[in-house]
């Protein structure tokens, strides 16, 4: 997809990304291993009550139901920025939803393209 093709305001309702326990807690011992997110008896004990996802985690599996419908395809090389926030904490089993909306388009210079030659 490219810069024209975008229409501001349009939105896409992505599928809904479920938070399976055990990719949970195998994702917060890789990369966020706190008892919060991985001890269970601990986190019962908790403000919260019971384990919660890792926030990045969180966001990473609304990004890939974002992938699967390959909104840009192959002419998107990289995005400008990411602001997350955590509202709420995310429990095994939730649903977590999410639409894409354009809020705002703004033209960039144009970058020279170099496809397999060398300068």
């Amino acid at each position: 997809m490219f810069f024209e093709e975008f229409v501001q305001g349009s939105k896409t309702q992505l599928e809904p990304a479920v938070i399976n326990k055990i990719d949970m807690i195998d994702f917060a011992k890789k990369y966020d291993n706190i008892p919060l997110h991985t001890d269970e008896e601990y986190a019962k004990s908790t403000f919260f009550g019971g384990l919660i996802a890792p926030g990045v985690m969180s966001f990473m599996c609304v990004w890939a139901k974002y992938l699967e419908i390959d909104l840009a395809g192959n002419e998107l090389l990289a995005g400008k920025s990411t602001k997350i926030e955590w509202l709420k904490p995310v429990f095994a089993d939730d649903i977590l939803t999410s639409t894409y909306t354009v809020s705002n388009l703004t033209k960039r210079n144009k970058k020279k393209r170099h496809c397999g030659t060398h300068l």
